[in-house]
């Protein structure tokens, strides 16, 4: 285990949460790209692979977390863009 790569793995961690609350309470999809979501989860699914497959320690649960966190960032992106496109064509 690299108490280095724990390290990362938590401070991104604490970036998500924030990041989720913003897209649940402002209904709006400004200043966030799915696409840049979906490379980061795909960054950490690699991560996870790479876990499971040579390396498995706790810094998996971070890879976990984090994974689940992006992923529920992503949905509240596309629930945002449909309501961008239903208030719009009000």
């Amino acid at each position: 285990m690299s108490i280095f790569e724990m390290g990362m793995m938590i401070a991104f961690g604490f970036a998500w949460p924030f990041s989720i609350y913003k897209s649940f309470k402002s209904k709006s999809t400004k200043g966030k790209s799915i696409h840049f979501l979906l490379i980061v989860v795909f960054g950490y699914v690699c991560g996870l692979i790479h876990k499971i497959l040579y390396n498995q320690d706790i810094v998996i649960i971070f890879y976990a977390l984090n994974t689940l966190m992006v992923l529920i960032d992503s949905i509240l992106y596309l629930r945002n863009a449909i309501y961008e496109r239903k208030t719009k064509a009000d």
